[in-house]
């Protein structure tokens, strides 16, 4: 019955394994919607620039969100993507963020699985590691323009890929690519991470011999100039070269990788933490499995960015993008050297290469297009896909919700003390009309700033001062907040609103 193949004119009717892998992201970001928009307070700090720059027409470089770092230069490395965020949240709502977000996703992995399809020659073994890659980036999922990096990175990878195998002239892909990347996302200088890794692992494999096919003519031309015509493009941005100063300098900087949950590195004592580290033991055992030399470009990346990701959690995507071919590879070779020896992987083998032949017939791309529509038009009719079967909004238990309607009819006077987490909310709410103390960039304010709100939060010596220093006279906070009882006491605040999520104080 496998071997049967479906009628050519009805071809498009059978959705291929492409297909499936890519409903099947769409419809888990689609389920996963809501817990991604709550999950952190980035995603109303996007909407709020967006919306900004929609409305006055131009990119904000000098801050205007806040009361203590109004007038400072800022770096805007999302720009684009918050345009689009914004754009989609205006005429659909929150619904039109996420639909973007599951387009993003699936797209990146149905490129990374057609090629590692195309490189291993497997489909039931590339349809697997593309589905463990997806279930790793889980651990990533929020509503923010770092998804786009995922995209992204798996072009990049591919094409630089494809320019090794032969398509030399294909380098201007990769230039084109940075035009979009440096102006969606601040990951862009992960390409230039990996572009350089995989030169070295060239040059080591060159240096001794390890090379087991001879390198396209004039490679390393076209390598060499995809890589400086990219770095050429990288600077089209609204800051130029400081964008590239604000990256580095964010990165290196220990005090705020600390201060951020994401930069931390990952607690595999968590369940979600769970499928990369089956993804890393099973690297870790089909490498030392395999006979064949492996090349030193996909190799160092693997390694390099499984380091990274040890290092910080939010790496842990990345490194499984980057992998999830070279796994493949290992897996198959693996698998057919143990086949002689196992009926049960001998069936696999003669299943795939059925599968494949069925698949070769199928035209594809339908089913994700039947997909798309009903999704839109269940969303427009009110179906709720999310767990919670709640839609797509914020939660009145993370974000400080009836407190902001409160404040619109009672608004406050003189300056305010927030929660770090809410900044990007309140300014998604109240701005112009109030400034917030701090918001969630963090790289932006910088330590010094950073720590004094810590010292406020914590009610560390000289706390007061901090406060009477940027002249705040009223605090929004969560109430088990330390802070919160310490106003009251040590300061006299009186409490003005509260409900479960928030609490809103003032010198009276």
């Amino acid at each position: 019955m496998i071997d049967k193949k479906p009628p050519k004119a009805l071809s498009f009717l059978f959705p291929t394994f492409g297909d499936i892998l890519w409903l099947s992201t769409f419809y888990l970001v689609l389920m996963r919607g809501r817990a991604m928009i709550n999950a952190d307070g980035d995603l109303a700090l996007h909407l709020n620039l967006g919306k900004y720059i929609l409305q006055y027409g131009e990119i904000p470089l000098r801050d205007v969100f806040s009361h203590t770092m109004t007038g400072q230069p800022v770096i805007q490395h999302e720009w684009l993507t918050t345009v689009i965020f914004s754009f989609a949240e205006r005429h659909f709502g929150l619904t039109g963020v996420i639909v973007i977000c599951a387009l993003v996703v699936a797209t990146a992995f149905w490129f990374l699985f057609n090629h590692m399809q195309n490189k291993s020659q497997t489909l039931i073994l590339s349809f697997s590691v593309a589905f463990l890659t997806i279930i790793v980036s889980m651990i990533h999922w929020l509503s923010r323009p770092h998804l786009v990096t995922f995209l992204l990175l798996t072009l990049w990878m591919i094409k630089i890929d494809q320019i090794k195998s032969g398509k030399v002239k294909d380098w201007w892909t990769l230039p084109l690519i940075m035009l979009a990347w440096v102006n969606l996302h601040g990951g862009f200088i992960i390409g230039f991470i990996t572009w350089l890794i995989y030169g070295v692992g060239l040059v080591w494999d060159r240096f001794w011999n390890r090379m087991a096919d001879a390198l396209p003519n004039h490679f390393w031309r076209y390598y060499l100039l995809s890589g400086v015509s990219a770095f050429a493009i990288s600077l089209l941005n609204p800051s130029g070269i400081r964008l590239w100063e604000k990256v580095i300098l964010h990165v290196g900087n220990q005090y705020l990788a600390d201060f951020t949950r994401e930069f931390r590195s990952p607690n595999f004592h968590w369940t979600s933490s769970w499928p990369a580290l089956f993804f890393i033991a099973l690297f870790i055992l089909t490498l030392g499995y395999r006979s064949k030399k492996i090349e030193s470009p996909a190799l160092f990346n693997a390694v390099a960015w499984l380091m990274m990701g040890l290092y910080s959690g939010r790496n842990l995507p990345l490194f499984a993008i980057i992998t999830a071919p070279l796994l493949v590879l290992c897996l198959n070779e693996t698998i057919n050297s143990l086949a002689s020896q196992s009926r049960f992987l001998s069936k696999i083998i003669s299943l795939d290469s059925r599968l494949q032949g069925i698949e070769k017939q199928l035209t594809g791309v339908f089913w994700p297009l039947i997909g798309f529509s009903l999704a839109v038009i269940a969303l427009n009719i009110g179906y709720h896909f999310d767990f919670e079967k709640k839609g797509y909004a914020f939660d009145p238990e993370v974000f400080p919700i009836q407190a902001i309607n409160w404040l619109e009819e009672n608004p406050q006077e003189g300056e305010m003390f927030n929660l770090f987490q809410w900044g990007g909310y309140l300014e998604y709410r109240l701005w112009p009309e109030e400034q917030v103390f701090i918001d969630s960039k963090s790289d932006f304010y910088g330590e010094a700033f950073v720590r004094q709100y810590e010292q406020v939060m914590k009610t560390d010596e000289d706390w007061q001062e901090v406060l009477e220093n940027y002249s705040v006279d009223w605090a929004i906070l969560p109430p088990d907040s330390y802070a919160v009882r310490e106003m009251q006491r040590e300061l006299g605040w009186e409490v003005v609103y509260q409900d479960g999520t928030t609490v809103i104080l003032r010198d009276d």
